[in-house]
């Protein structure tokens, strides 16, 4: 049975405000959402590189939270 699941990629801009893309999966369809703008996109495969993609062209935000310092 298929299950669905949601990851998130978030990432700040040099202003310091956080922007989140989700990406839902369910079976073998993914969608990328973006919490802020409602951008939505189909990403069959490397959703996360898709989101971060988005938030680094549409909103300027490239600093990853998890990298190490």
């Amino acid at each position: 049975m298929a299950r669905d699941s949601t990851d998130e990629v978030s990432r700040w801009d040099r202003h310091g405000r956080r922007y989140v893309v989700r990406a839902l999966r369910t079976g073998v369809r993914r969608t990328v959402r973006c919490e802020t703008c409602g951008w939505r996109r189909a990403a069959p495969f490397l959703s996360w590189a898709r989101a971060a993609e988005h938030l680094a062209e549409a909103h300027q935000a490239t600093v990853d939270p998890t990298a190490a310092a």
